[in-house]
């Protein structure tokens, strides 16, 4: 299977990038399954319905979320109708959180189970995401349900996000984080055969503080006075995620490289055959 998946969409630069570009990528990488991060698509706090079924009808199969959830009240009620979109998986029981942390996709005759958990490094106290992964995909394990397996890890430290590629090394196809909006270097294919990359990126303007207006960003950095609320950078801006080939017998990853197309970062796209 040829799997992507795309990292946060900020605000509408992000979703421009993402949406203009991804019918392309998937005709010329022929891809069987796209995810995207979507939780600060909304003005950069959250999803709305209407941006949901944009990115979807852009091509997103699986729409994920993380620390910005709940910050459109629509969302809360929307989670539940739509099964295309995932919050964390780690939320604990008590919260009565809505919607679901994992879901078995059927594309084509073929499964692929979306996991994302956030991280507890520098985040909100979630239950612990390693429990909650290993509750997933043991239901649904690599090459017995599911034909291809992707863990998403939202969270704050890097040190985190590795150690959930090196707990699964052999039983995902692709773990990745995201949430810090600059892409890592690192993607690769662990020794167990799970493609990695410990930081997406965003899909959004460069130009920017992660995603947010720099001058907004910068003065409130310097100054530690809340002048003003963050508002999403609004130039031309560029799509980062990571593209993986699985082996079909296994469902572990033969190839992986990043992506990255548009304005503000060198660009990069997968070449792939016939």
């Amino acid at each position: 299977m040829r799997l992507a998946f795309f990292g946060d969409v900020v605000g509408r630069a992000g979703r421009v990038a993402l949406c203009e570009r991804l019918p392309d990528l998937k005709r010329r990488l022929r891809l069987d399954f796209v995810g995207v991060n979507a939780e600060n698509a909304a003005g950069g706090f959250g999803l709305t319905e209407s941006i949901a079924n944009e990115l979807f009808e852009a091509g997103a199969d699986c729409l994920t979320l993380g620390n910005h959830a709940w910050d459109q009240r629509e969302a809360i009620a929307y989670i539940d109708r739509e099964p295309r979109l995932l919050r964390a998986a780690n939320y604990p029981p008590l919260t009565l959180a809505p919607g679901r942390g994992a879901n078995l996709f059927q594309m084509g005759g073929r499964n692929v189970l979306v996991v994302t958990v956030m991280g507890r490094v520098f985040m909100d106290a979630l239950d612990c995401p390693f429990s909650a992964v290993e509750r997933e995909v043991s239901a649904s394990p690599l090459g017995l349900v599911a034909d291809a397996v992707i863990v998403e890890v939202h969270g704050e430290a890097t040190s985190e996000k590795q150690g959930m590629g090196h707990f699964l090394d052999g039983r995902a196809s692709l773990v990745f984080g995201t949430h810090t909006h600059v892409p890592t270097s690192d993607t690769r294919i662990l020794p167990g055969g799970t493609a990695f990359q410990t930081e997406l990126g965003m899909c959004g303007d460069y130009d920017s503080v992660i995603g947010m207006n720099k001058h907004i960003a910068v003065r409130k950095l310097s100054s530690r006075m809340p002048y003003q609320r963050h508002e999403p950078a609004e130039g031309q801006g560029l799509a980062s995620g990571i593209f993986v080939e699985t082996d079909d017998k296994t469902g572990l990853a033969l190839r992986a490289e990043p992506i990255r197309v548009g304005v503000g970062l060198k660009q990069t796209v997968p070449l792939v055959d016939g």
